[in-house]
């Protein structure tokens, strides 16, 4: 369960904002709710669409500047040394393009994820050697790679390292380092991606005169997808970037775009951050997972349109086998956590299992994180090296919990929401309990649902969308709005999509609603007509007819009337017990249902034979005042134990089958009430 918010809003600030620069109040809002208020960020946030900051504002540009212009003008070989990824290709494609277009000698080189890994490493440095490479460039990696640029140096190769990662105390002896992260770095703008660190490159080479709108022209189209895929904050500079790639990707004069476009089924569809990050990046991110990364790049850069086709073919082909590939991991640790719910009581989930695709385990691990709202870790186990990828909840940094249990890793990187990191088998115990308790001394929040603001029912239009589009583009930092609907009367629950999908009509007071809930079909939906619920919705329209209609989406839903608070502190407690944690006899005492409780929750689940929706959901339908949610769990747990029910809770679905009973059961044989009476001190 998450719990909902309501952003704090200024209200006077928001009027003001609104008269000042004649803006719809919505607009002011949403500005103000942001942290847009000054005049200079709203004007910029609004109407920049084309200015980014200066490059040589990071520390080391103008001698990696320097030192690529004297390769290209002496012809010495040059190496874009990329990463597998959509930020890692798309750099790659962007420098190599730009380089040979002026006139360089120049190679590119993407490191298998498959064999190879993250970052830069020997064998291929080797490689590199042998084809005469004088000079490497990195993006999108190379901020760690102390050892391995060391070793080209050996060799007689110079490095420019292009990176956004977070440095480590010890930096690499490269030429140059361009990380906008480096404590001495004064870039006025920190957050770019991989790519936007290697088109700002390109504007530095370009010089002090270069054609800022020329760049943007040229290369927005690939900077726009590697900061997309990259989940960066669209703001700022990446604000810039996409909004130019938005313009120009529709019409790109890349084969491999345009190809990858088509394949994809957008061709006569408007291109936004939403089908990019949901449709185009994964098929990029596809290929690197699946070891088509080279090819990738060279789709990107093909002049030949059936070339370009081919490999956009492949890369479709490939992202329906890393569904599959994903979805056969999922329901592994499904089945897992079905017959040992204690992997996800841990404040710090950790699965592991023997020879996942180390390419798909860090979507896994994301799936992980935003069915439980828990920093969540994916490692697969390959003979005695094992890969790890893990995904973590705002406000808990999970690189430094990773970094804190370094002594029993073989490698790591990452940064605050996202880590991997190398680990031996036998290593692999010890590294669950340390990063636990690890996470014992910090705060981790709850997972929470941020809406915007509350919307009245009766103020819905296509209007508003329209307005909601002075904000675009959507992305990380800058989320599509997020509307509260409250106190709304569940009034009809049609299926739609061949059962798929749900279209829920609603009402509140004269107003009525028509919502859809996407990927949920009737039997999933734990919701019945005249329930009162609160809905969290995003709005977009439609044309039919050229007729243009108000799409109402539901992300989210409750019960109204539920006391979220209440069910998430109980939450806590009873998974507190459950991992063995201290807790006082008063919490002991809170948690121990008495026989009136077994009773009451018993005759409920026989009486509708069994239950199928969520603990959440049946507590609220038991609508027994003095009932917990701590209770309820101990009591199912305790029926469990002595086979009077079945309980299967998986990542998305909870089934709880009643079992024939032969005699009289005593719940004074359960563990769990034993171990409650004897820390309350009723045993």
């Amino acid at each position: 369960m998450k719990k909902w918010t309501v952003a704090k809003l200024n209200k006077d600030r928001a009027v003001a904002i609104s008269v000042k620069h004649d803006l719809p109040m919505l607009i002011s809002m949403l500005l103000d709710i942001r942290g847009i208020t000054a005049d200079d960020e709203i004007i910029e946030f609004l109407y920049n669409d084309s200015k980014l900051s200066d490059p040589f504002e990071a520390k080391d540009m103008d001698i990696a500047v320097e030192r690529i212009i004297e390769a290209v003008e002496s012809f010495e070989k040059i190496c874009v040394y990329g990463d597998f990824d959509a930020d890692g290709v798309t750099s790659t494609a962007l420098l190599y393009s730009y380089l040979k277009a002026v006139g360089a000698n120049v190679m590119f080189y993407i490191p298998a994820r498959e064999g190879e890994g993250y970052g830069m490493n020997n064998e291929a440095i080797n490689l590199l050697c042998e084809q005469g490479v004088k000079l490497i460039i990195t993006v999108d990696n190379g901020i760690a790679a102390v050892e391995e640029i060391k070793y080209a140096k050996s060799l007689g190769i110079d490095t420019v390292v292009t990176d956004h990662h977070m440095p480590n105390e010890t930096l690499p002896d490269a030429v140059a380092i361009v990380d906008m992260h480096q404590e001495d770095c004064q870039s006025s703008f920190k957050e770019l991606s991989g790519v936007g660190v290697a088109l700002k490159l390109v504007m530095a080479i370009e010089g002090e005169y270069s054609d800022e709108t020329q760049i943007l022209e040229n290369y927005s189209d690939l900077a726009c997808l590697g900061t997309i895929g990259d989940i960066v904050p669209l703001i700022g500079d990446n604000r810039v970037i996409v909004k130019n790639g938005l313009m120009h990707i529709g019409n790109s004069d890349r084969c491999g775009i345009n190809a990858l476009i088509e394949e994809s089924g957008l061709s006569n569809r408007k291109i936004t951050t939403g089908n990019i990050s949901f449709t185009l990046v994964p098929r990029i991110n596809a290929g690197g997972r699946l070891g088509l990364s080279k090819k990738t790049v060279s789709m990107l850069l093909s002049d030949d349109e059936q070339v370009a086709y081919d490999i956009a073919q492949e890369l479709c082909e490939d992202n329906i086998q890393r569904q599959s590939i994903e979805k056969e991991i999922l329901d592994d640790i499904d089945e897992r956590i079905k017959r040992n719910p204690s992997i996800v009581q841990n404040r710090v989930i950790v699965v592991c299992g023997e020879n996942w695709h180390q390419g798909v385990i860090g979507i896994v691990a994301s799936r992980l994180k935003e069915a439980y709202g828990k920093p969540s870790i994916v490692i697969s186990i390959d003979d005695d090296a094992c890969r790890a990828s893990g995904r973590s909840v705002k406000g808990f940094s999970i690189c430094d919990a990773v970094f804190a249990c370094s002594d029993l890793l073989t490698q790591f990187g990452g940064h605050p929401m996202a880590v991997g990191f190398g680990i031996i088998k036998e290593n692999i115990d010890d590294f669950i309990i340390a990063i636990n308790e690890y996470a014992k001394t910090q705060d981790v929040p709850i997972a929470s649902l941020e809406l915007d603001c509350k919307l009245n029912p009766a103020q819905l239009s296509v209007g508003l969308v329209d307005q909601l589009s002075m904000l675009e583009p959507f992305g990380a930092g800058n989320p599509t709005p997020l509307f509260g609907l409250y106190n709304m009367t569940l009034n009809d629950i049609h299926e739609v999509g061949g059962g798929k999908h749900l279209r829920l009509t609603l009402s509140r007071g004269d107003s009525l609603v028509t919502a859809m809930k996407f990927s949920t079909t009737k039997e999933q939906f734990p919701y019945n007509v005249g329930d009162v619920i609160d809905c969290a919705v995003t709005l977009d329209k439609n044309i039919y007819n050229n007729i243009e209609n108000l799409s109402v989406i539901i992300k989210e839903i409750r019960f109204s009337d539920m006391n979220e608070d209440d069910i998430i502190s109980s939450k806590e407690l009873f998974e507190s017990f459950c991992r063995g944690d201290v807790i006082t006899a008063y919490d002991a005492k809170s948690l121990l249902p008495d026989r009136n409780d077994f009773a009451y929750v018993y005759r409920y689940l026989r009486a509708n034979d069994g239950f199928k929706h969520s603990v959440e959901t049946l507590l609220y339908r038991l609508g027994k005042t003095n009932l917990s949610y701590g209770k309820l769990r101990v009591i199912l747990e305790c029926m469990n134990e002595l086979s009077l029910i079945e309980i299967y809770e998986g990542m998305h679905s909870t089934l709880i089958r009643l079992c024939q009973v032969e005699g009289k059961v005593s719940l004074d044989d359960s563990f769990i009430i034993s171990k409650l009476k004897e820390v309350s001190g009723d045993a």
